[in-house]
């Protein structure tokens, strides 16, 4: 089968020719549908040799979606021909968390080493994929999967990080996003679904700046040195009651601080450089702000999502690519010119 891999530290993705892999005992085999490209991908390539772990040669791919084509021991032969998404955090399944559904904060992986699919094991940008657990397959039915596929990263993050914040979107108050790209012109639709809050977007290309305003953002602003200023304008005294940083870089989250209200939520959810640190402590940003870093979101989450979608909720914004195409994908993830998720579809 083709796949797009990580082969060579500091090199780009390859598209390559490799065995089709058969599902063991409790796996399941995916015919893959459509595998997002994510931000992330880029992050782990950047890094040097000495900082990476994820194992080469790496399938990319953590978003997928897929038809179950086969089956391995002791799984039910019932599900041979579903059409699902894969929850990509993969746990142990027995842990306090995992036991809750959040996979994502699994206890146990990292000394089980169970790693998800394209950040450590094999992912979704080939035209088959292993899924370690049927528990991991969320079905979508008719659903295109093109336009879902997003949803188990670019709509999973976001809607975990809004959840945990709902109780303070009161109506009067506002929520500020900070990058409207992949996950960002989620997040603005999900806060107009969810919530009575007002939505500020902001960001450094007018071309997002628009997407923010086609998804619903109430008012948006470039990112650039006067862009505090300009939030609180909108704000008033009271600041945002959520933040939402989709980039992580050090300029946003001391925006993020510089924006934020008294018994705020601060959610740094971009990876940025993996430098940048949030400033806290007395006289460096509002009473009672909380800063949290959210990771992914839960499985029900997930189910969550694909219900708002059957419900015509979300519109993300998706440029397709074939497998043929998909290294060019990274490229125009690197240059800042995809608009909204790009998807690969093998």
């Amino acid at each position: 089968m083709r796949a797009i891999q990580y082969r060579t530290i500091g090199r780009e993705p390859e598209l390559v020719d490799i065995p089709t892999p058969e599902p063991g005992p409790g796996q399941v085999l995916l015919q893959v549908t459509a595998a997002g490209v994510c931000h992330s991908d880029a992050f782990l390539m950047g890094l040097p040799r000495e900082q990476y772990t994820f194992g080469l040669p790496l399938t990319l791919g953590h978003e997928g979606a897929g038809r179950v084509a086969a089956v391995g021991a002791g799984v039910d032969d019932g599900l041979l021909g579903v059409n699902a998404l894969v929850y990509g955090p993969w746990g142990c399944g027995q842990c306090w968390h995992c036991a809750q559904g959040m996979e994502n904060y699994c206890s146990r992986a990292a000394d089980l080493g169970i790693v998800p699919p394209g950040l450590g094991a094999p992912g979704a940008i080939a035209e088959y994929m292993i899924v370690d657990s049927p528990r991991h397959l969320v079905p979508i039915g008719e659903l295109d999967p093109v336009t879902t596929v997003p949803l188990t990263d670019a709509g999973l993050t976001p809607y975990h990080a809004i959840t945990r914040s709902l109780g303070k979107l009161r109506a009067g108050s506002s929520a500020v996003v900070i990058g409207a790209g992949g996950l960002g012109h989620v997040a603005i639709q999900l806060l107009r679904h969810l919530s009575p809050a007002r939505v500020i977007a902001l960001d450094v290309s007018e071309d997002k700046l628009e997407l923010a305003r086609s998804v619903g953002a109430h008012e948006v602003l470039r990112s650039d040195a006067g862009a505090a200023e300009g939030v609180r304008r909108f704000t008033g005294p009271a600041g945002a009651a959520l933040v939402l940083d989709f980039v992580g870089m050090q300029p946003t989250l001391d925006l993020s601080m510089a924006v934020a209200g008294v018994g705020s939520d601060v959610a740094i959810v971009g990876l940025g450089d993996g430098q940048a640190a949030a400033q806290v402590g007395f006289f460096r940003g509002a009473y009672e702000t909380n800063v949290a870093v959210p990771y992914w979101g839960a499985r029900h989450e997930l189910i969550e999502l694909v219900d708002l979608a059957r419900q015509g909720v979300l519109d993300i914004a998706v440029e397709r690519f074939d497998l043929d195409d998909g290294v060019e994908a990274y490229r125009r993830l690197l240059a800042g010119t995809l608009r909204g998720r790009a998807v690969i579809v093998p």
